[in-house]
Order: C-alpha cells, then structure tokens, then sequence
C-alpha cells in the first residue's frame, strides 16, 4: 500500500529534495562563471542559464516522477532504455568517469583559493584540506549538521549578491532582451586582452552546460527524492531496482496516491528552478554592474579577490569578506552534494555493469567508489596543476553539455515507451504522465544536441 501524499498546505512540509538540488548547483555556476560570464559578455547571454535551468528542470522532474512510481534512480531508469543491452550505461559510465575525475577537485581547488583569502597557506595545500575534510564527513555520513550551517552561509551571499544585482538594475527592458534575444555578443577589447580564447562561446558554453547542474545533478535529484521518501521509495534505500511484482499489484488507489506524489515532485522541482533561475539571474546581474564596468575577468590564482569586489566595491572591505566567505561556503555545499552524490551514480554503473560488484552491500559499494572517486579527482587535478576555472569550465562542458542530449532522450524514451509495461493498463491510465512531458522533453534534446554537435565538437 503506498502511504497517502500530503495536500493542500502540508505540502509544504514535506519540500526539500528540490531545495538540495539547487543547493548543490549553487556554487561553481554561481560564484565563479556567472558573475565571470556577466563580465566579459554583459546581460545579452541571460538566454543561457534562463533556458538551460528551464530545461534541465524537465529532466530532472521526469527522472522524479520516474521514481515515485517505480521506486528506483535514473541509473536503473537509464538502463532500461531499448536497443544494445545497458549501452546508455556504457556512455553514463565513461562520460561520468572523466567529468567526475576533475569536477570536484576543480571545486575544491577553487574552494582553496577562496580559503587562501583568509588562512596563510597555499591555495593547494588548502584544497586538500578542504577535500579530505569533505571526504571524511562524507564518508562516516555525518554531514546533515555542516550541511545547515553551509547552507545558511549560501542564504547570506544569495540576499547580498540579490541586494548587488538591485543595486545594479538594468531595467526590465535590458533584463528581456538578455533572456528572449538570444544575442551572442563579442567579447569586448578590453576583455579579450586578457583571454586566451576570444570566443564568446568559450564562456556562454560553461554557463549553459553548469545552470542546474550538469548530467550528474539530474540523477542525484532522483536520489534526494529516494532518500526524502517519497512515493514507492519509502523504506527501499538506495542500491535496488524496481521490484516487478510490487508494481503489477498495485491498485486504483495506490495509482491515484502516486499521482498525488507525483503533484508533490512537480511542486518540489519548481520550487528548485525558480530559486536556480533567480540566482542565477542575480549572480550574472552582478558581475555584469560591477565587474564589467572595472574591467575584471575573475581568473587565474586572483579570481577570489576579483570576484571579491561583488561585494567589496558596494560594501566595502567587510563586504568583501563576506563575499569570498559565502563563496568558499556555497563551494563546500557544492563538495558535499557531490561528495555524496557521484560515488551513488558510479556505483549504480558498476551494479548494473558487473554483476558480481552488485552483490557487494550497498554501504561498501558507495564507500569503495568514494575513496576511488577522491584519489582521481585530487591526483589528476594537482598532478596536473591546471588553473580552478580553467577546470570548472571543462567540467561544465563535459558533465553539463556532451550527455545532456542522451539523458533527455533515454528518459523520454522510458518514460513512454517502457514504463507502461511495469503497470495493468488501469493504473498506467492513471500514471500516464502528461503529453507536455514528451514535448519538454523532446526540445531539451534537441537543443543540447544542437550545443553538442555544432558549438562543442564541431568547434
């Protein structure tokens, strides 16, 4: 029997994967490529990260819905894509290997150079500590207190850097044209004597690929759904496909009590898009009012003292502090969320892929992933000694942009095509998710594939 969703008003109360979901993206994205992109580009590219959140967001919701009523991830839900057996997976597993192997260190190499502000030591010594404190907490998963006091953290750079973006208004004119006109401006003079890659699609392509996250923030979204309990995941834990016969005996009742989950997902989920949106929108608006105008582009070892004059210029050297403290709090929410959820996905790949790893209990699956996933990313990132938003923007193009494309169709496609056949065709009646799922869904494909083909391998 599946417990009775909340209406009306006690929704509310029950809101919180979504909030993750944004919380988590809320980092890398903002702190450092939207304030950088707002810079160099102005409010033209607005397009970007408004269509990009918008987008992901339907991904994100039919990989929920997709939950709630077979009680299993977008991983398993992937797998069962048709055609060669697990091949979606293969390309899930490659592709996440190498975006994985360099993202969170990029965010904790970042994180080092914002602790760097405070602390007399070296950006990387830093960044290791960082990363090993992230590591450790995650690990014995005791992170739900840190987890609070980092997000309180975020809430203060959000109404300060919203208070900036006031401050800085361009009008709602100005506003419109950057989100309809879909204008690809050139990088200025001044800007491009300081760049290496004079293209505007060289910024437009990180803030696209990292506005709600990329690929990976999609499936974990379906994880905080399973771990909020909702619908047919309460009580299942992680780790386990759907359960046949569990779905073929489910009732009228039970159909109509996913469906009313299902309204709480949607409501969840857009809760988490509009705050990405607004953010986002926020975080551009500032660098655009005052990082464009004094001509910085946050880069290289200087960026946290760059970016440090959102706030600096406005509120003086205690705004500054308060910037590059916030910032270097969003990118250790940023670390927790993908601490916790990158090991889950590379897990799920490995359950599925290799039979025998898949009897492994669930715990140790996750806890061998994680110590593999952290020794990656630290080795290859500092063995290298590439430059944080160097790695932060190919982090966003390979998590954010190359799989996007495959993600919106495979979900589309299970969510259509084979999910019917788990359900009696009363309740599937029931189930069947609106046909404005298929369109979303559809377009989402459509466009990062156009971005793929054309502004990132074609280039």
């Amino acid at each position: 029997m599946v417990k009775k969703p909340p209406k009306g008003v006690a929704v509310l109360a029950v809101l919180g994967p979504g909030l993750i979901w944004c919380g988590e993206y809320i980092g890398s994205g903002e702190v450092i490529i939207a304030p950088r992109t707002g810079a160099i580009l102005g409010l033209a590219i607005l397009w970007a990260p408004f269509f990009g959140i918008l987008l992901k967001y339907w991904i994100g919701l039919a990989g929920a819905r997709y939950t709630v009523c077979t009680g299993e991830g977008m991983i398993d839900m992937l797998s069962r894509t048709p055609g060669p057996k697990n091949w979606v997976i293969w390309l899930v597993f490659i592709g996440q290997l190498a975006s994985g192997a360099i993202s969170s260190a990029a965010i904790a190499s970042a994180a080092g150079g914002f602790a760097a502000y405070f602390l007399p030591f070296s950006s990387t010594t830093l960044g290791w500590t960082i990363a090993a404190v992230v590591f450790t907490v995650t690990f014995i998963g005791g992170f739900k207190i840190l987890k609070t006091l980092m997000s309180l953290l975020v809430l203060v750079i959000i109404v300060g850097v919203c208070d900036v973006a006031y401050t800085t208004w361009p009008g709602i004119g100005v506003l419109l044209h950057g989100i309809f006109g879909f204008e690809v401006p050139e990088v200025p003079a001044w800007a491009a004597d300081q760049l290496e890659n004079t293209s505007p699609w060289s910024e437009i392509l990180p803030l696209l690929g990292w506005a709600a996250g990329g690929f990976a923030s999609q499936v974990w979204y379906t994880y905080w759904i399973m771990g909020a309990g909702y619908g047919l995941t309460e009580g299942r834990g992680y780790g386990k496909p759907l359960d046949p016969e569990q779905l073929k005996s489910l009732d009228k009742e039970d159909a109509h009590r996913l469906k009313g989950w299902c309204r709480v997902v949607r409501w969840d989920a857009t809760v988490g898009m509009l705050i990405g949106i607004f953010v986002t929108v926020a975080f551009t608006i500032a660098g655009a009012g005052v990082l464009g105008p004094a001509e910085v582009v946050p880069a290289k070892e200087d960026f946290a003292y760059s970016l440090s004059r959102i706030f600096g210029d406005h509120w003086g050297k205690m705004g500054a502090r308060l910037y590059v403290l916030a910032a270097l709090a969003a990118l250790m929410s940023t670390l927790f969320g993908q601490f916790a959820g990158w090991p889950r996905l590379l897990a799920d790949c490995g359950r599925i892929l290799i039979p025998s790893f898949g009897r492994i209990p669930w715990k140790k699956q996750f806890r061998l992933v994680l110590v593999l996933f952290t020794f990656s990313n630290m080795v290859i990132v500092y063995g290298f000694g590439v430059e944080p938003v160097i790695l932060v923007h190919l982090g966003a193009i390979l998590d954010g942009l190359l799989l996007t494309p495959v993600q919106a169709g495979a979900v589309g496609i299970v969510l259509f095509l084979v999910m019917p056949k788990f359900f009696s065709k009363e309740v599937w009646k029931i189930l069947k998710p609106n046909p404005i799922y298929a369109v979303m869904l559809g377009l989402s494909f459509l466009v990062f594939s156009y971005f793929c083909l054309f502004k990132v391998i074609g280039s």
